[in-house]
């Protein structure tokens, strides 16, 4: 991965769903977004139409689908955009942790990380950085031109945002994503950043009770 790049990466996890919502471990199972989710998705459009991406990735499950759809970036808003689902952005295959959550999980396994554990039947941390460099190569070859905005996974995202800093995958635990919190990964100073991280999603604040 170069060290320069003229156009920015936005990096934005899908909406709320059910499993999200309960921190259920959601790799390959192709939940719905929530009724909040979807919400989310649309207060993204404004935000992301100034990003005036030349390259949208986006994962292949329903969940990122319907973000990317929602917030206008894919159909006719998404004009001059260069739009591909790419199954490298599908999130960690958790095999028999799937759908448990980490307190779960721990019952069996006190102390448990994802980071430093491997779902058994699932993959490796290896396997999920190999596929998220391959993203990574693409993007590098569209930041020339623009800015490229991907909307994927949690977990995926988090190991996206450490490579795109040059750090092990194992790096992105100390980066917590929510879903529907739109980032930007920039440069400075010929070096790479992290732009902004986590920014509020509108969906959020109109829904919280009074």
């Amino acid at each position: 991965m170069g060290e320069t790049a003229d156009g920015r990466l936005w990096l934005v996890r899908h909406g709320e769903t059910e499993w999200s919502r309960l921190r259920r471990h959601t790799g390959r199972t192709d939940v719905p977004l929530t009724e909040h989710g979807q919400r989310q998705a649309l207060a993204l459009a404004p935000v992301l139409a100034a990003a005036k991406p030349v390259l949208v990735l986006v994962s292949p499950l329903q969940r990122a689908r319907r973000t990317a759809e929602l917030a206008g970036l894919v159909g006719p808003a998404a004009a001059g955009s260069l739009v591909r689902v790419d199954g490298n952005l599908s999130e960690w295959d958790y095999g028999k942790y799937e759908g448990l959550t980490t307190a779960e999980i721990r019952e069996d396994h006190p102390g448990w990380r994802i980071w430093t554990g491997d779902p058994p039947g699932g993959e490796t941390l290896a396997q999920v950085a190999t596929r998220v460099d391959r993203v990574m190569a693409r993007i590098d070859d569209a930041l020339p031109t623009g800015n490229v905005v991907v909307v994927g996974h949690g977990h995926v995202g988090r190991v996206m945002a450490a490579r795109w800093l040059g750090l092990p995958a194992d790096a992105g635990r100390l980066l917590a994503l929510g879903p529907a919190t739109p980032c930007v990964l920039g440069t400075e100073h010929g070096a790479r950043v992290v732009d902004r991280w986590n920014l509020p999603n509108p969906a959020d604040e109109a829904d919280e009770p009074e």
